[in-house]
């Protein structure tokens, strides 16, 4: 007995009386569906909603719409993970926070232990106010004083000289001391500004200006009084630049701009340190070249200040993860300056200094990762 099954038999019927060509050519004929019998033309969106000015309704709705979005509505670029000086700045300011919390906590404490706190909290080395401000009897000498400022780091090359430009800024990107003295603390300021864009925010410890000389241990930018007597052993070591900044004899009376009012001092750069050749650090001597170039607009020298810390800043991290948590030895990490173009005297100092400035966040993101247990 033949036993057919259902696709076997629609198969079969199919090959005996074919019909799908019937069914192609009517399906799609005038009158096949009830909706079409009527034989009436597609009607228009106006023509159903009776409504002449539709879509000058719609536009001026749909317009509406969008500038009441663009006002409420705002769009976040995201550049990825933060940098390195995003993380340290985030970090001093829950410090701060803290500081501020406990300060709060303890009004009502004895006056000694609020003195004791507010001392402590000075020495966090965060970047402090001017503690001496001289006094002026003339309104318009007060306006002269708070004048007086460097722009940009072009600016300052070209008011102390690229020789005076360069120890400073060698002195700086070392880690070494710099003081500053003179009798305008915003002038001083202005500098500490400029100069400060040189290294990473964790690396700067500046005290703006003092009556009294501070430890290198305490802040790498320091301004002082004119008053202030620099230790014999500071002022003649290598590893500290000392800028004195004395008013001219002759003034001028009314000056116009800043570099006019810059040119009433005097700069006198002087350090231990034996005198800087060509070879120097990388960074320095790019950025040179790059200030040198009156083509290039401060701008865009700033842009080439950011990525080239950037670049640095990626090798510091490289050798810390290399040195401090892997702990590979000695030969090893010669090979890996000599990789990174970092095997000159200069550069390793650099690097070794730019690590201090590394956020406790990162640090302790790679001890964690290291002291985890690797899945198997």
């Amino acid at each position: 007995m033949l036993v057919l099954f259902p696709l076997q038999v629609f198969e079969s019927e199919q090959f005996g009386c074919p019909q799908r060509s019937q069914r192609i050519n009517t399906a799609f004929t005038p009158g096949a569906f009830p909706h079409q019998r009527s034989g009436n033309a597609a009607r228009s969106l106006t023509s159903l909603t009776k409504e002449s000015a539709l879509w000058a309704h719609l536009h001026i709705s749909f317009s509406w719409l969008l500038k009441a979005c663009g006002s409420r509505l705002t769009e976040k670029l995201l550049e990825g993970a933060p940098t390195e000086d995003t993380l340290v700045m985030m970090e001093r300011q829950a410090e701060q926070e803290e500081e501020r919390i406990g300060w709060e906590g303890a009004e009502g404490d004895s006056p000694q232990t609020a003195e004791c706190q507010s001392e402590n909290v000075r020495e966090k080395n965060w970047p402090s106010v001017p503690t001496h401000l001289p006094e002026w009897s003339d309104s318009s000498r007060r306006e002269e004083y708070r004048g007086s400022k460097y722009k940009s780091l072009r600016h300052m090359r070209q008011v102390l000289g690229a020789s005076d430009f360069r120890t400073l800024a060698w002195h700086v990107l070392m880690g070494n001391q710099m003081i500053w003295r003179g009798s305008d603390p915003h002038l001083i300021q202005s500098a500490f500004d400029v100069l400060k864009a040189l290294l990473p925010v964790g690396c700067v410890r500046c005290i703006s200006y003092s009556n009294q000389y501070e430890e290198a241990y305490r802040c790498n930018f320091l301004g002082l009084s004119p008053s202030v007597t620099v230790p014999a052993h500071v002022a003649n070591s290598e590893f500290s630049v000392l800028v004195d900044v004395h008013p001219r004899t002759r003034m001028m009376v009314l000056p116009a701009t800043d570099e006019e009012l810059l040119s009433q001092y005097e700069f006198t750069v002087t350090s231990g340190s034996p005198l800087l050749t060509d070879k120097g650090p990388t960074l320095l001597n790019k950025l040179e070249v790059a200030l040198s170039n009156e083509n290039l607009s401060v701008q865009v020298v700033d842009h080439c200040l950011l990525c080239l810390k950037e670049e640095w800043m990626n090798k510091v991290k490289v050798l810390f993860k290399f040195t401090k948590v892997d702990s590979r030895p000695k030969e090893d990490t010669q090979k890996l300056l000599g990789i990174l173009g970092a095997a000159d005297e200069d550069n390793i100092q650099l690097l070794k200094f730019w690590m201090t400035g590394l956020s406790k966040t990162y640090k302790s993101h790679l001890m964690t990762a290291v002291r985890s247990p690797q899945p198997i």
